[in-house]
């Protein structure tokens, strides 16, 4: 993802590519490291890039974005943020931090995902049951995704009268998923030769409602960044999802 950022950012007309950070490849050029075209030198740590961005983009672990923001706060740089498993704490102590610049954090920055998540939001009161089906590549570490988590949660704030499930005898332990929000059951598929991928099935009597999105490759989610890079200075504090930069 950090190489694909570094694409678009490059290719993005008005906009300027003037920091990398990987704590593994500091002090290397970042055309030698990622075949990006670029003589940038990747910085070892978010500290390096004080008063050189005016936007970072983090696509890292949770526990090394949860510091970075703090530099970036502390330095008034704006974040836009992809890393997923925040909490609600997160969220609280993110929003204190970031009082002179901004913040923005989605769960999925493929303009189609968000439109999927706004779809199911506008569907959830008009149907009594619905499932989650998230589908990612072997190398994804976490489960459920952050973005099923919050098509959940949008559909639970959109809709309480939820049907009891049915089941009585779960044969196999997990069989009927994770529980979201509102108990929506989500299932989780770990497959090579994905990339990222949900499907929202909701039912009510005699029809049912699929609602789905297929990212195949890394940059479905390059629109979506270059959006929020443009707009993170008009979204004062911290801004869940990219509904609002697309105007939604």
């Amino acid at each position: 993802m950090g190489i694909e950022v570094c694409r678009a950012v490059l290719e993005a007309p008005g906009m300027d590519l003037t920091a990398a950070i990987d704590p593994s490849f500091g002090g290397i050029a970042l055309h030698e490291a990622t075949g990006v075209d670029s003589d940038l030198v990747i910085d070892p740590d978010a500290g390096a890039i004080a008063g050189r961005v005016d936007v970072a983009v983090d696509f890292t672990h949770l526990e090394a974005c949860r510091a970075n923001l703090k530099v970036l706060a502390t330095n008034g740089i704006h974040a836009v943020v992809g890393t997923s498993g925040f909490t609600e704490d997160d969220h609280s102590a993110i929003a204190d931090m970031f009082d002179r610049s901004n913040c923005l954090i989605a769960p999925n920055f493929a303009v189609g995902a968000v439109l999927m998540m706004r779809f199911a939001e506008l569907a959830a009161p008009l149907f009594e049951t619905a499932e989650i089906i998230e589908l990612h590549h072997d190398g994804k570490i976490d489960a459920p995704s952050g973005t099923s988590i919050a098509t959940a949660e949008r559909m639970a704030k959109a809709s309480a009268d939820w049907a009891d499930d049915p089941t009585e005898a779960e044969i196999i332990a997990g069989a009927r998923g994770a529980r979201g929000a509102a108990g929506i059951p989500i299932h989780s598929v770990r497959m090579r030769g994905l990339t990222a991928h949900q499907e929202i099935v909701l039912g009510a009597a005699g029809q049912t409602l699929t609602l789905r999105h297929d990212s195949f490759d890394r940059s479905s989610f390059m629109p979506g960044v270059v959006l929020a890079c443009r707009r993170i200075a008009e979204l004062p504090g911290l801004t869940i999802g990219l509904d609002e930069a697309l105007g939604l």
